[in-house]
């Protein structure tokens, strides 16, 4: 693609969620959501593949439907309450709707049949951006709306937390999980957002640094599927040591980041006299765990037969950047004893 051309995409996905961060009107939330999807939808398409169109195709439907529901909803709550203003979302049916709109807009389950399947179809940077930045702008509203109707949020965050589980149990593709993987977080998020906005705001920005560092280890072992990732400790023997770590961070084991927002959200939800709530969240995390324990086994402890033609990969210089990755496998990994600081800085 032009460089120019690949610029201004970016520039627009960029002002997209600019827009609808600094929006206090529904219409121009909207405008930003609009000039979002339109942004990414040429990088999408970038390798005219009939898989990628197809994902393109699927993506644009899906966006274009919740993007008609969040404008029809907020006409409506103009029209019932006389407020354009995001904060003042007092009618209930219209809160449901944005609600309903914007789960569909990032996949909330049982909204979520679409996200594996355009994952699937993209290459693995523009499916970081879909898996990352594509989900600042909906939280950003789903953030200030503050939804009183604690049912419909809790039933979508333990359907995605549960359908994230399940639906990456029997999937080969690594995209296809890191969809999957994406929908669970997700529900997390959702569950605590009336308790506690700070904490998802919290598990938003863990989920964006383990993502990225998922993706940024499939990219550089050029990996699709579970069964190539058997060869990589040939090409990044270094890397393929920190991998599982990485992945067993996304899955939430104590030692590692990732353990931190599923914690701090387990000790919330106990705090509102929500135990049940809490002990089948915490149950469903074991489902993603499972996945993530494949891929970590599949990883390092699958040996490719060791001939000359698969150990010779790794001593070629790679022109990938491995800083980014660097950071961001550090941050995924380590920053748990960071939690007293965070805390403080996400406290209500």
């Amino acid at each position: 693609m032009n460089p120019y051309i690949m610029a201004l995409l970016l520039f627009g996905l960029g002002l997209g969620t600019t827009i609808t961060f600094a929006s206090s009107h529904w219409l121009l939330a909207w405008m930003g959501l609009e000039i979002n999807t339109l942004a990414i939808i040429p990088l999408m398409a970038q390798h005219h593949h009939p898989r990628a169109v197809e994902a393109t195709t699927k993506y644009f439907l899906t966006q274009a439907t919740a993007a008609a529901m969040l404008l029809f909803a907020s006409t409506t709550n103009a029209w019932l309450t006389g407020e354009w203003d995001i904060q003042q979302m007092s009618h209930p049916l219209p809160t449901t709707m944005i609600t309903l709109a914007l789960a569909l807009k990032i996949g909330l389950a049982p909204m979520h049949s679409w996200m594996p399947e355009v994952l699937q179809g993209l290459d693995l940077t523009t499916g970081l951006i879909l898996s990352t930045w594509q989900k600042l702008a909906p939280f950003a509203l789903f953030l200030q709306i503050h939804p009183n109707n604690s049912t419909i949020l809790i039933t979508l965050g333990l359907a995605s937390t549960l359908v994230g589980g399940w639906g990456g149990l029997n999937q080969t593709q690594l995209r296809k999980i890191l969809a999957y993987s994406s929908i669970a977080h997700l529900g997390w998020m959702t569950l605590v957002l009336q308790f506690a906005p700070s904490l998802t705001l919290l598990t938003l920005l863990t989920y964006f640094v383990m993502t990225f560092s998922a993706f940024l280890v499939f990219k550089l072992n050029k990996a699709t599927t579970v069964n190539s990732l058997a060869i990589s400790w040939a090409k990044t023997p270094i890397l393929t040591s920190l991998a599982p770590l990485i992945l067993l961070s996304l899955g939430g084991l104590p030692p590692l980041t990732g353990f931190l927002p599923k914690w701090l959200i387990l000790q919330e939800l106990t705090k509102q006299g929500l135990p049940l709530l809490a002990t089948f969240a915490a149950l469903t995390a074991l489902l993603s765990l499972y996945f993530y324990l494949r891929l970590s086994y599949a990883m390092t402890l699958t040996m490719f037969p060791n001939n000359l033609a698969g150990s010779a990969p790794w001593r070629f210089h790679s022109p990938q950047l491995t800083l980014p990755l660097a950071v961001s496998t550090a941050t995924a990994i380590l920053t748990l004893p960071l939690a007293p600081a965070a805390m403080a800085l996400f406290a209500p």
